[in-house]
C-alpha cells in the first residue's frame, strides 16, 4: 500500500504467495485485519524552487501550461482551473491529460503535440515559459523535442517524480500538482499574462473549432473517416458520457477532436499501445463509475485481438456502449508505413498474405457474446442508432465500415519516425529527404 498510494512510485504490486502454504493455517494477530484508510502523500513544493518558478512565470510574456496526467492523478482540475483563469494562461494537454479542464474552459486549447490541435501547437512553438503539471515530456507531447521553436524559453517541471521534474533542462518544482498548483495561485495573485498573448489563444481556438467541425460533419460517404464516426458519437452522445480507448489511429483522432465533458471523462491506454483493452478497460471504468456512460471505441484489429469481456458486462449487468469502427485492417500502420515511402504490405487484410479474405461479421459476433449488436451502414443510421442505446439496458455493439487510409490532416506536428537512408524506391528515398529536412531543423 506504501507503493500504490506513494504519488512518484505508484504502480503495480505483485503479492506472490507459494502454492505449498496458500491453504496453511497461521495465528495472525485480529490488528493485522483491522481497516486503515490510505491518504496519498501530498508533497508541497520546495521554497527555493517555487520562488524560481513563479520568477519564471512573473517575467513570461507568452507563457502557457501543458497539463499531464498527473493532474488528473492528482484530482488537480479545480486547482488548475483557478490558477489559469486568475493569470489569463492558456492551457493544452497531452493524452494522458485530456480532459484536466472541460474542453470548453475558455483558455483549454486542447491536444498538444504529434496529435495536439493548431491552436495549441501554435502557441507552444512561440511560448517562452512552459508550465509542464504532471506530464513526462515525452516525444508525442513535444513533436520528438520540434515543437517549442522558442530558442529563449523556460520550462517548469511540476512533477512529482525528481526525473520527470528536471527533464530538458527545465526548473524543477516536485510537488503533488494540486499542492504546487495552489500554491503558484497564491504566489501569482495579481498578476496576469500580456492581454495581448490571451487573446490570441482564445482566436487560435475559434479557428480550431471551425477545422474541426469541418472534418467531423456529417456525410453520405460509403466509408466515412474516424473523424466523422467521432463526430456523430458527439452529436449523439453528447460530452456528458465517459469515453474509452486505446491504440492505433483512434487516439490521434480523438486526442485532437473529442470534446469531453468533464475532468476524468477521457480515458486513453496510449503509453503502450495496447491493442484489445479497450473493451475491457470500458468495464473498469463502469464499475468504478456504473451511473455514467460509458463510451468504447474500437478498431476491428483490436476488437478481434479482445473481446471476451462484453459477455462478462452483460452478466454483471455492466453497460457499455461499443462503437467499432472496421477498416478491415491495421489502417494507422499502414497510413504510417505509407508516409514514410513503403509500399502497402501486411497492415490492411487485402495487402495480407491470403488464400480467402476474412468476412468478419461483428455483429453477429457480438451478438453472440450477449450484446444487442448492429451494423450500421452510414453516419446517419450510426446517429439513429447511438440515440437508441442510450435507452438499451445492456451492452449494445455498432459497426461501422471506415476509410483505412485518410486522417485528420489539420492540426498535428512532425514526429521523428526514422526512414531508411538507401532504397531502391524513390518514394522512400524522398521522404528520407523530408526527414533529413525535419531533423536538421531541429537541432538547429
Amino acid at each position: 500500500m506504501q507503493v500504490l498510494t506513494d504519488p512518484a512510485e505508484c504502480g503495480p504490486v505483485t503479492l506472490s504467495l507459494c502454492q505449498d502454504v496458500q491453504a496453511e493455517a497461521y495465528d495472525y494477530p485480529e490488528s493485522l485485519f483491522a481497516e486503515r484508510v490510505w491518504t496519498p502523500r501530498r508533497l508541497r513544493p520546495d521554497r527555493n524552487e517555487l520562488a524560481a518558478a513563479v520568477a519564471a512565470l512573473k517575467d513570461a510574456k507568452k507563457p502557457l501550461v501543458i497539463a499531464g496526467g498527473g493532474v488528473l492523478y492528482s484530482q488537480a482540475s479545480g486547482e488548475l482551473a483557478k490558477l489559469v483563469q486568475g493569470a489569463g494562461i492558456p492551457v493544452c494537454e497531452t493524452q494522458g491529460g485530456k480532459s484536466s479542464l472541460p474542453d470548453d474552459h475558455p483558455l483549454n486549447m486542447a491536444a498538444v503535440g504529434v496529435t495536439g490541435t493548431s491552436a495549441a501547437n501554435r502557441l507552444a512553438e512561440e511560448a517562452d515559459v512552459v508550465l509542464a503539471v504532471g506530464t513526462r515530456l515525452q516525444d508525442f507531447t513535444t513533436g520528438s523535442w520540434a515543437l517549442f521553436k522558442n530558442a529563449g524559453r523556460t520550462i517548469v517541471g511540476l512533477n512529482t517524480q525528481v526525473f520527470d521534474a528536471g527533464k530538458h533542462w527545465a526548473l524543477p518544482l516536485v510537488a503533488d500538482a494540486a499542492e504546487g498548483l495552489s500554491e503558484l495561485s497564491a504566489a501569482l495573485k495579481g498578476w496576469k499574462a500580456p492581454a495581448a498573448w490571451t487573446d490570441n489563444a482564445l482566436k487560435g481556438k475559434k479557428d480550431w473549432q471551425a477545422a474541426a467541425a469541418k472534418v467531423t460533419a456529417s456525410t453520405n460517404a460509403a466509408y466515412p473517416s474516424d473523424a466523422q464516426v467521432i463526430g456523430a458519437v458527439q452529436r449523439a452522445m453528447g460530452s456528458g458520457v465517459t469515453l474509452l480507448h486505446a491504440a492505433g489511429g483512434l487516439p490521434g483522432e480523438l486526442h485532437k477532436l473529442w470534446q469531453a465533458g468533464a475532468p476524468g471523462s477521457y480515458h486513453a491506454e496510449y503509453g503502450f499501445s495496447t491493442m484489445g483493452y479497450e473493451i475491457a478497460g470500458g468495464l473498469g471504468v463502469k464499475m468504478a463509475k456504473p451511473d455514467q456512460e460509458v463510451v468504447v471505441m474500437v478498431g476491428d484489429g483490436s476488437y478481434l485481438m479482445l473481446n471476451s469481456e462484453i459477455t462478462t458486462s452483460v452478466m454483471l449487468g455492466l453497460k457499455l456502449t461499443i462503437v467499432l469502427l472496421d477498416n478491415r485492417g491495421y489502417g494507422c500502420i499502414n497510413r504510417l508505413q505509407m508516409a514514410t515511402g513503403g509500399a502497402n504490405f501486411n497492415n490492411l487484410l487485402k495487402d495480407a498474405r491470403h488464400e480467402v479474405m476474412p468476412d468478419v461479421d461483428f455483429a453477429a459476433h457480438a451478438a453472440s457474446l450477449g450484446a444487442i449488436a448492429e451494423k450500421v451502414a452510414s453516419i446517419a443510421e450510426l446517429e439513429t442508432a447511438l440515440a437508441k442505446a442510450k435507452g438499451n439496458s445492456k451492452t449494445t455493439v455498432l459497426v461501422i465500415d471506415t476509410d483505412p487510409l485518410v486522417s485528420t490532416e489539420a492540426g498535428g506536428h512532425w514526429w521523428d519516425v526514422a526512414v531508411p537512408e538507401v532504397s531502391s524506391r524513390r518514394e522512400v528515398n524522398a521522404a528520407r529527404k523530408k526527414y533529413e529536412e525535419a531533423v536538421g531543423s531541429r537541432q538547429g
